[in-house]
């Protein structure tokens, strides 16, 4: 952009275009940030025990930050906005975990929620501004109803893409198949004329399961625990977040560099890249309406098919015959640090039970499944057999309680303490 263009649009209160250029860099990164939002995520909330109601609010205090610093640039930056993705990434992420997980909304619900909630923000920013593109964020409002998409689209990916794996029973190396088969499907119909704008968007939310399945991918052990749980190469999400960390800041400082992705103006960097027409983009439309058809016939056929569910392997239940062990033989060989933390947690739930805390109760037991899926691996290794037996007891701890079970009802509060009390018997307390 010229000295002279720079100075109309500051004297119009506008603002440089706030994005980047839509590169394969853009996509690139996009999908690494969404990967980093499924990993990170997982690491601070299950590894570190953080928790996902505080994890979540860790990061809503973190985006407000670096959304304000985003907002307050005049212009593109490619660290100050990437960040902000990656950051919109992962609370996006965990706002749809609470929905899932503490509040047990059925994830076709939260899908249905979260994409009636992005219809509405794209018709009030179209109602306001006459356009949606991205090309176009050069004022506060734009930029604003920019980030709440990008927000909820992180969301709705997050919901859309584990309803898939709880309808197929895909694993997550698997389902990598179906998002990327889409993009590239809607890249080829965009390269033949279909709306940019929708194009885009509907890309944009595709990379979100796509990214979270590859990071689950990579993230899963190569030897599963249980059968049905997912395989991957085994790296560990502290290892997944760091590698693509990495990649993202190696790309960044790159395209910082190089200046690859900076729009000047959307003349300058769009000179009729894509021919459109009317009858190009209703083809477009078409085809899109054909793939949502070929999607849903997919998903139905595989829904059909026999499969253990998503929900069956996040509550962490193995399966088969279990030895019946003493509280001596369980607790002989796993560490001591980690009997007496859930005999402490059990116990708090017990007491939250008795006092009325239902609420309370609930979250302490969810505390303690988020532990107790951290632990899993190591647990395992000090003595598998303990692990198999005390797993069927939590499970039954988590029904009562309706965690991770879909459709069950929680148990009354004297259920839940007998349940409680079963595993403290079992853990020596």
């Amino acid at each position: 952009m010229t000295t002279t263009s720079t100075a109309r649009a500051a004297t119009a209160g506008r603002l440089l275009n706030k994005v980047p250029e839509v590169t394969i860099w853009f996509w690139i990164i996009k999908i690494l940030c969404t990967t980093v939002g499924e990993s990170f995520a997982d690491w601070i909330n299950l590894t570190l025990g953080v928790g996902l109601t505080n994890t979540a609010w860790i990061f809503t205090v973190v985006l407000a930050v670096v959304l304000a610093v985003q907002i307050s640039l005049r212009r593109y930056s490619p660290f100050p906005y990437w960040l902000t993705v990656v950051v919109v990434s992962i609370t996006g992420t965990l706002y749809t975990d609470i929905l899932t997980d503490q509040l047990n909304v059925p994830l076709w619900i939260s899908s249905a929620v979260f994409a009636a909630l992005l219809g509405v923000v794209f018709w009030i920013w179209w109602a306001r501004e006459r356009t949606l593109s991205i090309h176009a964020i050069d004022t506060r409002p734009r930029e604003g109803f920019y980030w709440l998409t990008v927000l909820v689209t992180f969301a709705l990916g997050t919901a859309t893409g584990d309803w898939t794996l709880e309808l197929t029973g895909w694993s997550p190396g698997v389902a990598v198949l179906l998002p990327l088969g889409l993009i590239l499907a809607i890249t080829a119909l965009w390269r033949g004329g279909a709306n940019p704008v929708l194009s885009f968007w509907l890309a944009y939310i595709l990379t979100r399961p796509l990214g979270a399945n590859i990071g689950d991918f990579l993230g899963s052990p190569t030897q599963p625990a249980n059968p049905g749980d997912p395989v991957g190469l085994g790296l560990g999400t502290f290892a997944t977040s760091m590698i693509f960390l990495g990649l993202i800041l190696a790309t960044v400082i790159y395209l910082a560099v190089t200046r690859r992705d900076v729009v000047e103006t959307y003349d300058a960097a769009h000179a009729s890249r894509i021919i459109t027409s009317p009858g190009r983009e209703r083809a477009g439309l078409i085809g899109f309406v054909a793939l949502g058809v070929l999607t849903a016939a997919i998903l139905t056929i595989a829904a059909l098919l026999p499969h253990q569910t998503a929900s069956a392997q996040d509550d962490g239940a193995s399966s088969g015959p279990v030895t019946q062990l003493t509280p001596q033989q369980v607790t002989a060989h796993l560490p001591k640090d980690a009997v007496a933390k859930y005999v402490s947690l059990a116990q708090t739930a017990v007491q939250q039970d008795r006092s009325g805390d239902t609420a309370g109760s609930h979250a302490t037991v969810q505390k303690m499944r988020d532990a107790w899926d951290a632990d899993q691996s190591t647990l395992q290794a000090a003595d598998s057999t303990a692990w198999t037996f005390l797993d069927h007891e939590m499970d039954a701890v988590l029904q009562a309680y309706a965690i991770d079970h879909p459709g069950v009802k929680a148990a009354a509060p004297a259920a839940q303490e007998a349940e409680l009390a079963v595993l403290l018997k079992d853990l020596g307390a």
